[in-house]
């Protein structure tokens, strides 16, 4: 809501391909530097993970309005629009955790990573093949899953850090 502030909605001049690819720029330095373990510049990781959510609402956003739709949004329907796919993207998350055991837990940072590559993979080939799948769920619940991994991901880099910080 700070950037919309700042910036207004700039974002909506965006194609639907190119915030998928916004998103895998995110995801692809994130495991570059999880491989290589440093980074050159001083944006870290956990502010990665951030860019995906935001990236994945605006992605959502974009899905839902039409192409004409003016590009300057009212700062109050952005954030309507935000807090509903937030809160979307919640529920099926509570689901999908009540459903799954909270099996997320269990994995490594660097699986949830992978995770998201590979959803970013499959939301290409739904692009591509202008949005028609026979299987898939849809390019909106592969940008949730994206959005949630992300989550996850935080979570457990906080449990690291707190981990990590002595008891005094």
């Amino acid at each position: 809501m700070k950037k919309a502030a700042d910036y207004g909605t700039a974002w909506r001049i965006m194609r639907l391909p190119s915030v998928t690819d916004q998103i895998f720029i995110k995801a692809q330095r994130i495991r570059t530097i999880e491989e290589n373990k440093f980074a050159k510049i001083p944006d870290d990781i956990p502010s990665e993970y951030i860019g995906i959510i935001n990236y994945c609402i605006i992605a959502m956003i974009q899905l839902e309005l039409p192409a004409d739709t003016e590009e300057n949004l009212p700062i109050e329907k952005v954030k309507e629009l935000y807090d509903r796919y937030i809160n979307e993207t919640k529920e099926l998350m509570l689901s999908k955790n009540h459903d799954y055991g909270e099996a997320w837990r269990d994995l490594r940072i660097g699986s949830l990573t992978d995770l998201i590559l590979m959803k970013i993979f499959r939301v290409k080939q739904i692009e591509d093949n202008s949005g028609l799948t026979l299987a898939s769920e849809g390019v909106k619940a592969n940008y949730q899953d994206m959005l949630n991994y992300s989550v996850f991901a935080l979570i457990k880099l906080r449990h690291l850090e707190e981990e990590q910080v002595p008891n005094i």
